[in-house]
């Protein structure tokens, strides 16, 4: 089988891996499950704020893995690779089954399915893109929302389980599926040939691009910095709705436990259409023109759950599907952005190093929302400086302009 071909075989594969990897997406899902079951059956006083910290810790390290195994990545290829992650990701879930409290989960699903989490879909992120050169932004956007899409379906299936078992098996039960996918998969996966353009394809040259940069060099330059704030801001608001969408959509609007957990299934949908939605778009109107129309859509939706109360059901829903949009956007674009900038034989690392955004975004976001909860008891606040970062990322649009002109 000719590249040409294959990279669709290869493009395939990643994509599977990455339905199982986004399981993190649903984390507020297991949260409120593994809530229940501390209080109800260990007799713990736990909330699922307290289980913020986990899902924050597991966003948190994932840039680690993402370096490192982004230099083994670009240099051995993705198959161990991926398989390593994959073995991590799947067993750190099926520990998080034996979970007696919030410190054993922090390590379990925080720690060891974090850090497995990174090295895997920095892998699959990097290896499609480098397949893709004539269509990154489309590709980058396909490969997220896949990852997105998991917390579409996997949401309804969690709250069966529980409902028939508890939580800890559904932990044990999909981590033990994933471990399997995930490695079954990477068979199917290859390292790109350095050079590597489909028949037919000349790429072009992009005024703002700095060749092919290391690492070393890239830190060096001072547009790597916005990029790197501008993908903080931009994927704040997300990280902080996504990680309590459950819990908001049961205090904040007083649905139950099955259709807040609908509603975290629309979050998710919106999240994985912007990345296919705003890569395709960014291959015709340039990237930074769609972060930039993303950060203003942020602030709307943000706005929409601000004015959300009790029973405001189609103002809530506004909100968390924008928001969605947003941040999916930012997911979408940022793999293909990246290698316009940097170029594509270092990339692993690169966006690797890049995703420290990210990761910064998964920190504060989280531990945000849940701090304005526990000192006020209503989420409007955290919605507000959410509308300043996402404030802060327009402005950081127009500074990138600026130092590309």
């Amino acid at each position: 089988m000719n590249t040409d071909k294959k990279r669709w075989v290869i493009l395939t594969a990643a994509c599977l891996i990455n339905l199982c990897l986004g399981s993190i997406y649903a984390w507020s899902v297991f949260a409120s499950s593994m809530t229940d079951y501390f209080n109800n059956s260990l007799n713990l006083t736990v909330t699922a704020g307290d289980l913020a910290i986990v899902y924050t810790v597991a966003n948190a390290v994932g840039p680690i893995t993402m370096i490192s195994g982004g230099w083994f990545n670009d240099r051995l290829g993705p198959k161990k690779v991926i398989a390593i992650g994959g073995i991590m990701f799947g067993g750190g879930m099926v520990l998080s089954g034996f979970a007696t409290s919030v410190n054993f989960l922090l390590v379990s699903f925080g720690i060891i399915a974090g850090l497995g989490l990174g090295m895997a879909y920095g892998s699959t992120i990097s290896t499609s893109v480098k397949y893709f050169p004539d269509k990154r932004g489309l590709i980058g956007g396909i490969t997220t929302a896949i990852y997105g899409f998991s917390s579409v379906i996997l949401p309804p299936i969690v709250t069966v389980i529980v409902n028939r078992w508890d939580a800890p098996f559904a932990f044990k039960l999909i981590g033990t599926i994933f471990l399997v996918i995930v490695v079954g998969s990477t068979f199917f996966m290859e390292q790109c040939p350095e050079g590597y353009l489909p028949n037919g394809y000349t790429p072009p040259k992009r005024q703002n691009s700095s060749g092919d940069m290391d690492w070393k060099a890239m830190v060096k330059t001072p547009v790597f910095y916005i990029m790197l704030l501008l993908l903080t801001s931009g994927a704040f608001s997300g990280m902080m709705v996504i990680s309590q969408a459950s819990p908001v959509a049961q205090n904040m609007v007083g649905m139950t436990a099955i259709a807040a957990s609908g509603a975290v299934s629309v979050l998710a949908f919106f999240n994985a259409a912007g990345r296919i939605l705003a890569g395709y778009i960014s291959d015709k109107i340039g990237r930074i023109n769609t972060l930039m129309s993303a950060c203003m859509l942020s602030i709307i939706g943000l706005l929409c759950l601000y004015l959300s109360g009790t029973g405001s059901i189609a103002t809530f829903y506004a909100g968390i599907s924008i928001v969605g949009i947003s941040f999916g956007s930012f997911m979408g674009v940022y793999p293909g952005f990246t290698v316009d900038q940097f170029g594509a034989r270092n990339n692993s690392v690169n966006y690797g190093i890049m995703f420290i955004g990210f990761a910064l975004a998964g920190y504060f976001g989280p531990q945000i929302m849940s701090n304005v909860y526990n000192s006020s008891g209503a989420y409007q606040n955290a919605f507000l400086i959410a509308c300043g970062l996402s404030g802060a990322g327009i402005l950081l649009t127009l500074l990138y302009r600026k130092m590309n002109q």
